[in-house]
């Protein structure tokens, strides 16, 4: 890993990818992990203010007719405005619960928020105040999406967001594309889906992760978040 060139392209441009992240048995562990899970939480915003829980159980229990009512209302939404669909597994903040915990996404928040690890993004993004990095794994299903929006949220010192991508196998038609936005919102560069790769970039910038299409026989994992300057609480 050549972290002087990894930092000059993140200084030219605001954005990296840094592949292969973690030795390979690591990453198909943890990518084991999230296909063999069934604790997800499906997460669908309303507006900017409202999010609502399903998880597999209430996911299987809906009939045909509220499916298609709230597909209708998912789309609606992403029409004019920021709209999301899919499934979470959350890793609190909290670094005590982090390390009394055998879960294996834990772990990985671990290793990014300290030692050589985070030393290493502290020296690629040239920010020497981060202190630690939240995260969640995430699984995008046929038809899960995710607007355009830049990360910028007040209070969140939020110096950059990552996406930690475990697919080891995925196909470009299948959607799921990790989008950056260009400045006037007429194009973007596309991330396809890949494994063992972590996109790094500043926030705030203009992203979007296109729908998932019904083609794809796998959810499109990975595990996400934002590297923070200010302390866990």
């Amino acid at each position: 890993m050549d972290a002087a060139a990894l930092a000059g392209e993140y200084a030219r441009t605001g954005r990296v990818t840094i592949a292969p992240f973690v030795q390979p048995d690591q990453a198909q562990a943890l990518y084991q992990l999230l296909r063999e899970r069934t604790d997800w939480q499906q997460v669908i915003n309303s507006g900017a203010d409202k999010i609502f829980e399903f998880d597999r159980t209430a996911q299987a229990g809906l009939d045909a007719p509220q499916k298609e009512a709230l597909d209708q209302a998912v789309y609606a939404g992403a029409r004019h405005d920021f709209q999301f669909r899919y499934e979470t597994l959350r890793v609190p903040d909290d670094d005590t619960v982090r390390a009394a915990s055998d879960d294996l996404v834990f772990a990985f928040a671990r290793f990014l928020s300290h030692g050589p690890a985070r030393e290493l993004l502290r020296f690629i993004t040239g920010d020497a105040a981060i202190a630690f990095a939240d995260a969640q794994a995430t699984a995008y299903a046929p038809g899960d999406f995710l607007t355009r929006h830049d990360d910028d949220v007040a209070g969140k010192h939020r110096s950059a967001a990552y996406v930690m991508s475990l697919n080891p196998q995925w196909r470009i038609e299948w959607g799921g594309l990790f989008l950056m936005h260009d400045a006037d919102g007429h194009g973007a560069d596309a991330i396809v889906p890949g494994f063992n790769r972590l996109n790094l970039f500043a926030v705030p910038q203009m992203h979007s992760v296109s729908e998932v299409t019904r083609a794809t026989p796998y959810r499109r994992y990975s595990v996400t978040g934002w590297l923070r300057r200010s302390e866990q609480r």
